[in-house]
């Protein structure tokens, strides 16, 4: 699994703080892990995590589950009202949202007692995917437990078509490297990108950071990875 800091001059919101940006060696282990993750995303590499099923009920009422969108690709984005970074995605998440291959899911987080500031906020920003009153990370039942670590707002993870989570992004995502990411995205050896989605009776894994290494040999049978600036 490919974790890629789309954000670098500014990860995102700390979880429990209104601060927004990382300083000194934070910043510089986020912008190293950026530029790493960035050359593995145009070389086409990534190690996928198995994921089990989740299962979330939106703020219409409505069941949302995983196993729901087989075959598309799926964004789960964690977000909390106070966080000024996670509004500035929200205008890119609608348009992922609005393509035919893939599902964008909202999970509001950390907004205290008031889940008014949420319904507030799905409204302000036109927020047309689906959104679940998460609570606080720490809750029993937050949905964060089914899903993966979140440390920043905002926070997403990327499943592929096959029901693998296949990218982890701390901070604000980019429509233009997700989307090439996911043309560019080879499915593990036995499955397709529209194949079926891992049994939910699965030992439940925990996720992983991928792990870029500088010392890494490149494999010369790959396109050379490309630089963005």
């Amino acid at each position: 699994m490919v974790q890629m800091n789309l954000d670098p001059a500014g990860v995102g919101c700390y979880v429990g703080s209104h601060r927004s940006r990382p300083k000194g060696q934070t910043l510089k282990k986020w912008f190293s892990i950026f530029c790493f993750a960035l050359g593995a995303l145009f070389a086409g590499q990534a190690q996928a995590a198995q994921a089990v099923d989740f299962s979330f009920t939106d703020t219409k009422g409505k069941s949302v589950r995983l196993s729901d969108y087989k075959g598309k690709w799926v964004l789960v984005n964690f977000w909390a009202p106070w966080c000024p970074r996670c509004k500035m995605e929200f205008p890119e998440l609608n348009d992922l949202d609005a393509r035919n291959d893939f599902v964008v899911i909202g999970v509001a987080m950390d907004y205290g007692i008031d889940e008014g500031s949420v319904y507030s906020t799905i409204q302000r920003y036109n927020l047309r995917f689906p959104q679940i009153i998460g609570g606080n990370r720490r809750d029993p039942n937050s949905p964060a437990l089914q899903v993966g670590p979140v440390d920043f707002y905002p926070t997403s993870y990327l499943y592929a078509p096959n029901g693998e989570i296949v990218m982890f992004v701390p901070g604000i995502i980019s429509k233009q490297k997700i989307v090439a990411f996911t043309e560019q995205y080879v499915p593990p050896a036995g499955t397709t990108v529209a194949g079926a989605l891992p049994a939910a009776a699965a030992a439940k894994t925990g996720v992983q950071k991928a792990t870029l290494r500088k010392s890494a040999k490149p494999d010369s049978s790959k396109k050379k990875a490309t630089t963005v600036y």
